[in-house]
C-alpha cells in the first residue's frame, strides 16, 4: 500500500494522499477521523527532507523534527513523550509515520481516559520500570514545576510532596504507584492526566 501511495504521490506531484484501504486501517486503528490522518500525513511529511517525502510511509523524522511540533515545544515531557512512542531500535526516539499517528491519536480528544492515562504512566514513568517510584515522582515534579532556581522545591517540600502523592495514591502501601493505582488516581482527578501533555 505503501508503494502505491508513493506512486501516486510522485505522478500527482502531492505527498497529502494515502490509499483508501489503508486510511480505512488507520481509522479502525486510531482515535483519528480521516481527514485528521490525511492532515497527519500532510504534517508528517512535511516534516521530512523533500527528498524523503515521496516514501513517507518508510521514513523516520528525526526527534529534533519532532519536538519542533507546536503539541510538543513547550511540553515539559517532549523527551518522555518521544521515547514512549517511537518504535526506533536505535534508540533515538525517531518516529516512523505509525508512531507519529499513535501519539496524535492519544493527544486527541475523542481517545478515552484509559487510553490517555495509560500513556501518562508510561511517560511519568521514566525508568520504564512499570511503576512510579520516589525517583519517577521527583522528575515528574521538576517538569511540572520547572528547573529554574526561584521554582525548585526545597528537599523537605520535595519529600512532603511525594509522601503526600504516595499517602493518595500507593492502595497496596508497596511505596511505589501501580498503573492500576494511578488510573484510579486519574479516574477521580480527570485533570491529571492533562500534565502528561495528553490533551491539547
Amino acid at each position: 500500500t505503501c508503494e502505491a501511495e508513493a506512486a501516486r504521490a510522485a505522478m500527482g506531484g502531492s505527498a497529502s494522499l494515502l490509499p483508501q484501504e489503508t486510511l480505512g486501517e488507520y481509522q479502525e486503528l486510531t482515535f483519528l477521523s480521516k481527514q485528521e490522518i490525511l492532515l497527519a500525513y500532510k504534517r508528517f511529511t512535511e516534516l521530512l527532507p523533500k527528498e524523503e517525502r515521496e516514501n513517507a510511509c518508510s521514513a523516520r523524522v528525526p526527534k529534533s523534527q519532532i519536538l519542533t511540533l507546536p503539541e510538543l515545544r513547550a511540553n515539559p515531557f517532549q523527551h518522555r513523550i518521544c521515547r514512549v512512542f517511537s518504535t526506533s531500535d536505535d534508540g533515538d526516539d525517531s518516529m516512523s509515520f505509525e508512531d507519529f499517528l499513535d501519539m496524535l491519536s492519544v493527544f486527541s480528544d475523542s481517545a478515552t481516559s484509559d487510553i490517555k492515562s495509560h500513556y501518562a504512566f508510561r511517560i511519568f514513568d521514566f525508568d520504564d520500570d512499570g511503576t512510579l517510584d520516589r525517583k519517577d515522582l521527583e522528575k515528574l515534579v521538576n517538569c511540572l514545576t520547572g528547573q529554574g532556581e526561584e521554582s525548585r522545591l526545597s528537599k523537605r517540600e520535595m519529600e512532603q510532596l511525594i509522601r503526600n502523592i504516595l499517602e493518595e495514591s500507593d492502595i497496596d502501601k508497596d511505596g511505589t504507584i501501580n498503573l492500576a493505582e494511578f488510573q484510579h488516581i486519574v479516574s477521580r482527578s480527570p485533570d491529571f492526566a492533562r500534565y502528561g501533555g495528553l490533551q491539547r
